[in-house]
C-alpha cells in the first residue's frame, strides 16, 4: 500500500474528536511513508487531516473539480492540487491514485465517496480496501442500514465482512495494508 484516499467532511461537525481523528489519521498516513489523497479542501476534517500529514513531512495529493475550488476553499498548500472538471472525474481520479479508502464522519458527499468505492469493489472495478473510522460511533446508523441489507437478502455477510470498521486510528492503517488484494479488477469506471 502506497496511498489512502481518506474522504471526510469540509465542515468540522461539532465533536471536538472527529477533528482529533482526522489529525491523527493524517499523521498517521504520513509516518508511514504513505501518500494522503483526498478532496483538496482547506476546511473542515478535510483541511485538518492534511495540514496534520504535510505537519508531519508526508506527501498530500487534493483532488478538486473547479465548481467547489470556492466554496469548500482549496488548499493551496499542499505537495499536489489536481482541479477536476467533474465529481465524477474526482472519485474517478482518486481511485487511480489510491491503494485504500477511509471515511471520517462527513456528509452527504462523504457518504456519497465511500459508498461508491464500496460498491465498486463489490462490483470488481477494483479490489481495494474501504473503511469507516466510526468516532464516536458516527456510522453507527449506516452499519443498522448494511446489516439490514444482509438480512433482507440484498447484500451478503461476507460482502459486508470486507468492510473494515474502526472506532480509532490506530491499527486500522494495518489492517487495510494486511487485506489481499483478490483479484485483478474487472474493468475501470467510466470518467
Amino acid at each position: 500500500m502506497r496511498s489512502v484516499a481518506v474522504y471526510c467532511g469540509s465542515n468540522p461537525g461539532n465533536r471536538p474528536a472527529y477533528r482529533l481523528a482526522a489529525q491523527a489519521l493524517g499523521r498517521d498516513i504520513a509516518a508511514r511513508g504513505l501518500q494522503l489523497v483526498y478532496g483538496g479542501s482547506r476546511s473542515g476534517l478535510m483541511g485538518a487531516a492534511a495540514d496534520a500529514a504535510l505537519e508531519a513531512g508526508g506527501r498530500v495529493v487534493g483532488v478538486i473539480p473547479s465548481a467547489l475550488q470556492r466554496r469548500e476553499v482549496a488548499h493551496h498548500g499542499l505537495s499536489e492540487l489536481e482541479v477536476v472538471d467533474s465529481m465524477h472525474q474526482r472519485k474517478a481520479r482518486m481511485n487511480e491514485l489510491a491503494d485504500a479508502f477511509i471515511a471520517l464522519p462527513g456528509g452527504i458527499g462523504t457518504l456519497d465517496e465511500i459508498v461508491e468505492m464500496f460498491s465498486w469493489n463489490q462490483l470488481g472495478i477494483h479490489r481495494k480496501p474501504c473503511a469507516l473510522l466510526n468516532v464516536e460511533g458516527y456510522y453507527e446508523p449506516l452499519l443498522v442500514f448494511l446489516r439490514s441489507t444482509v438480512t433482507q437478502g440484498f447484500l451478503s455477510q461476507r460482502q459486508l465482512d470486507e468492510l473494515v470498521v474502526a472506532d480509532g486510528v490506530e491499527g486500522l492503517l494495518q489492517r487495510l495494508a494486511a487485506i489481499p488484494r483478490h483479484a485483478a479488477p474487472l474493468h475501470a469506471p467510466a470518467p
